[in-house]
């Protein structure tokens, strides 16, 4: 009895030791202790926006090189957590992606999830923005309906980002 206690004791701290390594390599930075201005502006698009499930900001803080991460967002346990393929490819050609999420197993809620560059004041990508946008089965939205409402809200976004540099600044 001693023994298989003794065993089964092992295997949880074994258990929770592989579950807390996986986790941790997720994680590819670490934020400020402080609120950063990038999480102010999550935090204000949040606040106006009902119609959105989640806002992230991805990208490679000053710094650093080839690390690309959730650095701002609804979800501040994700902070710091490494980007998919997906955001990185996002990230690096410029490119859209329009994902309607359908029948998905492991994400329950409907939602409609543009990912699209994130721009500064003067243009320029500088990283990914990542929406999640309600999606009622009953909403009759089209992907170009996600589409242009994405895209309004990230050119009004970019006008309140001067550099990069600048997200990663204090909240003031």
């Amino acid at each position: 009895m001693k023994t298989t206690l003794k065993s089964l004791a092992l295997a949880a701290a074994i258990g929770l030791s592989l579950t807390s390594t996986s986790f941790a390599a997720d994680r590819n930075w670490t934020p400020p202790t402080g609120k950063i201005y990038a999480q102010v502006l999550s935090d204000d698009i949040m606040a106006h926006h009902p119609e959105l499930i989640s806002v992230t900001f991805h990208g490679v803080p000053p710094g650093l090189s080839k690390v690309y991460t959730m650095f701002a967002g609804s979800y501040p346990d994700r902070i710091g957590n490494a980007d998919d393929p997906d955001d990185v490819m996002v990230i690096e050609t410029g490119i859209t992606i329009l994902d309607p999420r359908w029948h998905r197993t492991k994400d329950p809620i409907r939602k409609y999830v543009p990912m699209m560059p994130m721009r500064d004041a003067a243009g320029e990508n500088i990283g990914l923005l990542v929406l999640a946008y309600r999606n009622p089965a009953d909403s009759g939205k089209t992907d170009m309906d996600f589409f242009k409402a994405a895209t309004a809200l990230r050119d009004e976004l970019q006008k309140k980002i001067p550099t990069m540099n600048a997200l990663f600044e204090p909240a003031k």
